[in-house]
């Protein structure tokens, strides 16, 4: 999808994307700017046709990683020795900032963690329509060049939460508990997705299924649930009190931009900014409809005890995060070490977990060689298939349905753990 016309309008030719893509991976993925690269964000930047948000989220992860001698020359832009100077940094960069969020900025650019409250009015702010696009950029690219701490994914959930639409404000208590399932919301390039089916599965187990979603903001624009689920024509849910009919053969839909506009409008931001901020994972682990389990997965496999963590934070009772899924996706990879963590809350309140690996025993039959991939999926192609294995329990593609026969045993397997230990 990387089209011309998407690469103007959301300025990904830019010089300051092209540092973006180099400053802003992490703690540990970072790399320098070539004296070249420096010389065209400067001329960008003195130009005056920046993007707003892309200075910030630039400047932002700079920061964070350290200015190299080559890339002191930006500071010329800002004002002498700046990149020493919060204060003065914060003063020149975002002009606009409203007083009150400043000491939190000049808390971010010192390398310093917020606290509950001070992240909740962080996450007020974004997601508020206020201007300052530079700072809402540079606040997003800190927190996830060096990763946001637990007490600021809870201030920033909190804010999240404060920007439901009124439908899902408040729980209604279903007759049966809720299971939502929530993967990657920019979906899939080179394989199916088999959520809907996996919905079903744990409807078939007496649960209610709610599947979380949204348009992609990238970094993939391929398939996803959203597409799939749409084109299936599936129910999406307008407010929680939709859970008391009788639920629909693939479970509920949740949708983003029906439960919060505040937060969908981070998807053009996103797209962008071009890296990923906390959204990305937060948007999965938000919990409106009251489910009492949460399904999802990681692609980095050791954020996989964060997603758990996180979950129990949102108030699920219990947690399962697949690792290795194709693509990040809750499909099981058959040819690599998928696994599935498997997490609940004790009587005490702490996480007690236990691990279900690709190489136990019982999944040695859906084991291969390699994983099949698809040039194009299509939503088309893909309801097909779910349609068909429905119907019929298998298809006429071998290795579609062995994915489907292992990912309902091993997330079946972790809903037998998770059951035992919280009294199902």
């Amino acid at each position: 999808m990387n089209t011309p016309d998407f690469a103007i309008k959301y300025n990904l030719d830019a010089a300051l994307a092209k540092g973006i893509r180099q400053v802003g991976i992490g703690k540990h993925g970072s790399k320098p700017l070539s004296p070249e690269l420096v010389e065209e964000c400067l001329q960008e930047l003195k130009s005056g046709t920046a993007n707003e948000l892309q200075k910030g989220v630039f400047f932002g992860a700079l920061m964070m990683k350290g200015p190299t001698d080559a890339e002191l020359k930006l500071e010329s832009y800002i004002g002498k020795h700046a990149f020493t100077n919060p204060v003065f940094f914060l003063n020149k960069l975002c002009p606009d900032l409203p007083p009150q969020l400043f000491p939190i900025g000049v808390k971010l650019l010192n390398g310093h963690s917020l606290q509950v409250s001070e992240a909740h009015q962080l996450g007020d702010f974004l997601l508020n329509n206020e201007s300052c696009e530079s700072f809402k950029g540079m606040a997003v690219s800190i927190l996830r060049v060096r990763y946001e701490t637990n007490d600021e994914y809870e201030g920033l959930h909190e804010a999240v939460k404060s920007s439901y639409t009124p439908g899902f404000q408040r729980h209604v208590k279903t007759k049966l508990p809720i299971v939502q399932l929530a993967e990657p919301f920019d979906g899939v390039e080179h394989s199916y997705m088999i959520t809907p089916l996996l919905a079903y599965f744990f409807q078939e187990r007496n649960y209610n299924a709610v599947t979380a979603l949204s348009r992609s903001s990238g970094p993939k624009y391929g398939l996803n649930s959203h597409d799939l689920y749409l084109y299936m024509g599936s129910w999406l849910l307008a407010d929680n009190h939709e859970l008391l009919e009788m639920n629909p053969t693939f479970g509920w839909v949740l949708d983003q931009k029906s439960l919060s506009p505040a937060l969908d409008g981070w998807v053009e931001r996103r797209r962008t900014s071009l890296k990923r901020p906390f959204f990305a994972t937060l948007e999965k682990v938000l919990n409106p409809c009251g489910a009492r389990i949460l399904v999802t997965s990681v692609f980095h496999i050791t954020y996989q005890m964060k997603m758990a963590e996180l979950a129990l934070m949102a108030g699920f009772d219990g947690v399962m995060v697949l690792k290795r899924g194709l693509e990040g996706s809750l499909a099981p990879a058959t040819s690599k070490a998928s696994g599935l963590l498997c997490a609940v809350r004790n009587s005490n309140g702490h996480l007690f977990f236990t691990r279900l690996e690709h190489d136990f025993p019982a999944f040695a039959q859906f084991r291969t060689e390699t994983d099949d991939e698809i040039a194009n999926p299509t939503a088309e192609i893909n309801a097909t298939l779910i349609r068909k294995y429905l119907h019929n329990g298998r298809t006429d593609y071998a290795d579609f349905d062995n994915r489907i026969n292992y990912a309902k045993a091993l997330y079946m397997r972790g809903l037998d753990w998770i059951e035992s230990q919280i009294g199902y």
